[in-house]
């Protein structure tokens, strides 16, 4: 019998983990980036005799695949998945692949904003609990990979709305979703209603004997429940109304699947209202997955988060800088500014994606005492902030910008990254953004000892 070929598009952590685990299961397997393929990865692929081209798709049209798995930052609109789709080759994602080799509990998450912290917290609560747990999708090791070298008994999965796109078979054994703004348009034909139907596809094929913990506080989400049905068990997270979980200054309320707990605030090291909800949804997985009260206070009062979310720099003559480069988008930037409890100079600016920034404009009067625009085109800033009587500052330079913050600030005052845009002006991504200002902020230090 002739060997099934599988194309591979993209040559990234997804793509390579897919590669790994279609050559495990006996496929034949072409990998085909056009791009540059980074020196790891293309180390790996020759480690596993995986052929592959780089800098172009143009071999991989010589096979005819049974399938083609796609890496979730190449659209659908792409030329090579068109020609493919046109063929009736299924073209699916990574985390569909993986899916079918797997019966590990899947939990997954996903939201437009903290997606991430809630993953990495739901993975801390099961791995610190003594769970066989692997962290997986846009943060960890690929989901493909780990099921090809890997025996976890569980993944906790963040999903982005690409990775939801291609995938149709995949069931969530527990689906999070946070909250759905407008972001990434420009896939969804710059229709709203097209990225909140990608992000409930995270419930797809569940059915009663699966949970979707979702937040009832999001008025995009309960207009489009309201129309939609749903197989799983549903429970609902709330600061503001009843539901399954609730959260107040004090404590998490939660009573889910016959059980009623009350965890103390107290005990989370990542504050902010909107770190009650991420910490809601978190406990409410776990304890759908058997973890004990105890378990859980001991999971959030040891968990640390990730880089660039939030993130405390250093304290310098009694000014705190904050590195929140991830917040690439206006909400993510409302609950930073939100959080935010002394005089702050707040450093914005990037790759604007249409940004609404009036929902900001609160926190602007009441919390920011100058704001920092940094990006090679702000005019849209310059326009919108530059004549409102706060100190002001426009600059392509992060190393000027942090000048003029700590310039402008004295003792008590914060020192805000929290950019609302994207960051692929100045830098190769937010991660790059954020390790700049950190690297400077140390430079300050280093400077004053």
């Amino acid at each position: 019998m002739q060997e099934e070929t599988i194309i591979v598009l993209g040559a990234g952590e997804s793509g390579v983990g897919a590669a790994i685990l279609a050559q495990k299961q006996g496929y034949k397997v072409f990998v085909s980036d056009a791009g540059v393929i980074a020196a790891d990865y293309k180390n790996i692929l020759e480690k596993y005799s995986i052929n592959y081209e780089t800098g172009e798709h143009k071999k991989l049209y010589q096979y005819t695949p049974v399938m083609v798995v796609k890496s979730p930052g190449i659209p659908e609109k792409n030329e090579t998945v068109i020609f493919f789709s046109k063929k009736n080759i299924p073209v699916i994602s990574e985390i569909e692949f993986a899916g079918k080799f797997s019966s590990a509990k899947m939990i997954c998450i996903s939201g437009s904003n903290g997606k991430t912290t809630t993953t990495l917290l739901t993975y801390h609560l099961l791995k610190t609990a003594g769970y066989n747990v692997g962290l997986a999708g846009n943060v960890g090791k690929s989901l493909a990979w780990q099921v090809a070298e890997e025996a976890y008994d569980y993944y906790v999965i963040e999903l982005s709305s690409f990775q939801l796109d291609g995938m149709f078979d995949f069931k969530s054994d527990v689906a999070i979703l946070l909250n759905i703004t407008p972001d990434h348009l420009d896939r969804y034909d710059y229709k709203f209603e097209n990225y909140v139907a990608s992000k409930f596809r995270i419930t797809q094929n569940q059915s009663a004997t699966d949970a979707f913990i979702y937040c009832a506080d999001d008025a995009t989400m309960k207009s489009y429940m309201s129309a939609h049905s749903f197989a799983a068990t549903m429970y609902s997270i709330s600061v503001k109304n009843d539901a399954d979980v609730t959260a107040d200054e004090n404590n998490l309320h939660f009573s889910i699947a016959e059980k009623n707990e009350i965890i103390s605030t107290s005990v989370l090291t990542i504050q902010g209202k909107h770190n009650f909800y991420n910490a809601m949804a978190a406990g409410s997985a776990a304890l759908l997955m058997g973890l004990t009260k105890t378990q859980i206070e001991q999971g959030f009062s040891t968990f640390i988060n990730a880089e660039h979310r939030l993130e405390k720099v250093a304290v310098i003559d009694g000014v705190t800088f904050i590195n929140d480069s991830k917040a690439t988008n206006v909400d993510s930037v409302w609950y930073a500014l939100d959080s935010m409890q002394q005089p702050t100079t707040w450093i914005v600016g990037g790759v604007d994606k249409g940004n609404d920034y009036s929902v900001l404009e609160s926190f602007v009067n009441k919390k920011v005492k100058g704001i920092i625009c940094l990006g090679k085109d702000n005019s849209i800033l310059e326009a919108l902030y530059g004549a409102r009587g706060k100190l002001f500052f426009s600059t392509n330079d992060i190393s000027a910008a942090v000048a003029k913050a700590k310039a402008w600030s004295v003792s008590g005052d914060a020192v805000l990254l929290s950019p609302a845009c994207a960051s692929f002006d100045l830098f190769k991504n937010y991660i790059d953004r954020g390790n700049q200002f950190k690297n400077i902020v140390n430079q300050i230090i280093n400077h004053n000892n």
